[in-house]
């Protein structure tokens, strides 16, 4: 299946907006960390560097998955989605041990916070921009269902928290409560590292060709059979590769049809089911009805 250019634009520019606003929210926090010394701002900082990694590997990533089918890849390159996935997930889980060590070890050794004025203002320009880009990747995926998009606004939507977080954090020390900081920092680290097992999950069950959702493999085998002349179907098989789902289906029809007309209805079928997912590639197989009772029970 070809990947159209509005799909490919679509991705092209959410993955370069994330990559963007990760960088310019890394030399923000980097500057109000130096001058305040918070470790909610450390964790910021950290957490902002990795997705900066993590937006550049999907970046690369999803380019390479836009690539046609070719003679070594016969069912596209769209599984590399997932597989930048799974690296956000690793990068996510460090930046979690990094935040979750340094508010540690600020809880055992507090110290005043410096310039709380400027973390402050930081933190604001980074939940605007924040919900700026997801409310763009939010278009994207509704749009192309990405994996890797997904992912990558997985994280930047616990990054909304997080910055919230340190933003509520760096107000309290700033009244006076001096383990504020800390705290919200070991628990900004636990959010996290949350987040990174969300990610990698979903990730592997990509990389694993798990199964569309029930409902929707349901409604396939609706479409199939709904079809004239076709009398049932069985051995429906789906799996997903980025924004392409590979359905395999077989269907049953009356013995005596003609090789021609058996043809057609496997071609009725495959747009029947195309209609209604765009995105589905379908493979249909015809078997003679009679052949059911020979079929051992599902």
């Amino acid at each position: 299946m070809a990947v159209s250019e509005e799909y490919a634009r679509l991705l092209r520019r959410a993955t370069s907006a994330a990559l963007a606003t990760a960088l310019t929210l890394a030399v923000s926090k980097a500057i109000a960390w130096w001058l305040s010394g918070s470790v909610s701002l450390l964790g910021g900082l950290t957490d902002s560097l990795l997705d900066g990694v993590a937006s550049l590997l999907n970046l690369l990533a999803v380019r390479y998955a836009l690539h046609p089918a070719d003679a070594d890849h016969r069912f596209g390159h769209g599984k590399a989605e997932a597989m930048a996935g799974l690296g956000q997930s690793v990068f996510i889980c460090i930046s979690a041990l990094i935040v979750g060590s340094q508010g540690i070890e600020r809880l055992l050794h507090p110290e005043p916070l410096g310039a709380p004025l400027a973390g402050v203002l930081v933190m604001l320009l980074s939940l605007a921009m924040t919900a700026a880009l997801l409310t763009y990747q939010r278009h994207v995926i509704r749009k192309t269902g990405s994996t890797a998009i997904r992912a990558d606004s997985l994280h930047y939507r616990s990054d909304l928290l997080l910055n919230s977080s340190i933003l509520l954090a760096l107000v309290l020390s700033w009244l006076g409560l001096a383990h504020a900081d800390a705290l919200f920092g070991i628990g900004i680290a636990f959010y996290i590292l949350w987040s990174a097992l969300t990610i990698a999950r979903e990730a592997s069950a990509v990389l694993m060709d798990s199964s569309l959702p029930a409902s929707i493999t349901r409604e396939m085998a609706g479409l199939a059979t709904a079809v004239p002349d076709v009398l049932g179907c069985h051995d429906l098989r789906t799996r997903v590769s980025g924004n392409q789902w590979f359905v395999q289906i077989h269907i049953d029809l009356p013995d005596n049809m003609p090789l021609s007309l058996a043809h057609e209805n496997c071609e009725r079928v495959s747009r029947a089911i195309t209609r209604a997912y765009p995105h589905a590639e379908v493979l249909v197989h015809a078997d003679p009805a009679g052949l059911r009772a020979l079929r051992p029970a599902p």
